[in-house]
Order: C-alpha cells, then structure tokens, then sequence
C-alpha cells in the first residue's frame, strides 16, 4: 500500500510511552508530524529523536504535534525517553500493523542478511487528517529542519 498526498492519514490506535492510547483521529484539529524510526537506542534514530526533540517548541509554535513510532515495546521506548529527554510519545507499533498501513514495512538488506523493518519516513498530517507531505527513505541529517520548514510555510 502507499499513502498519497492529498488523501485521509490510515487512522490507528497504538500504545503510548506515557501509559496512554494514542489515536491519530484524536488529533484532528493539530498538526501531525508521524515519523517512522527502525530502532530505538541506535545512533541514527537517537539523532533523529534528538533533532526532533531540540526543535519541539518550533513545531509546538506552529500547531504540530510530533509523534514517533517503531515496533520497539513501551518499556524500550521509555528508556529511550529517559536517557535522551524526548518530549513527545513514542508508539510502541510491535505487530509492524501502521506501518504496514503506511507502506513503510519493507524488506531490507544490511550486510548481505534481508530482514522485514522500518523504512524511516515522515508524513506530515494537517488539521482536517490529510496527508500533507510524505518523505520516505528519509536521510536523517537536515530532515527535521526541512520537516519544520515544511510545516510553518504550507500549514
């Protein structure tokens, strides 16, 4: 499946790293920065959560919420948290179910093994649940910056 611009964000319902349920409809009326990470604790998507973290206030400026998901469990997620002072939820997506919804469970080779994973990508999800911009394969190093830039100059 693959999401296109313009067309409603697949809702869901996940586990959140504050204990709560998170679902994306409930966000409507804000938006939605959903960003899919592979694994939490290592160093690209410890950069990326960190850059996102070190930016928060500019998206909360500008009416976005910034939401991360991996198929890590809850209890990982919040180690992640603790150590890195994240901000915002972490979905705990263990079944890979969104991100199947979201096209971004793909088959990946490292090292000559494959192995199904996250294929680290953002959707920019606008107040009335629209998907507004998608980056897939993203590139951590400026994409928080260019996700922001995004945000305050189309939403």
């Amino acid at each position: 499946m693959s999401i296109e611009q313009g067309q409603l964000a697949p809702d869901f319902q996940l586990p959140a790293s504050d204990g709560s349920t998170v679902k994306l409809s409930d966000y409507r009326g804000k938006n939605v920065v959903l960003y899919f990470y592979p694994k939490d604790m290592t160093p690209g998507c410890t950069t990326e959560a960190c850059d996102f973290r070190d930016h928060h206030q500019n998206f909360a400026d500008v009416d976005a919420v910034i939401l991360g998901i991996s198929p890590d469990p809850i209890e990982r997620h919040e180690k992640f948290i603790e150590k890195h002072g994240l901000p915002f939820l972490l979905l705990a997506d263990v079944e890979h179910e969104v991100a199947e919804k979201y096209g971004v469970w793909k088959l990946k080779k490292n090292f000559g093994k494959e192995y199904m994973g996250i294929e680290r990508s953002t959707f920019i999800i606008d107040k009335e649940g629209k998907i507004a911009k998608a980056w897939l394969k993203v590139k951590v190093k400026g994409h928080v910056e260019e996700t922001l830039q995004f945000v305050e100059e189309n939403l």
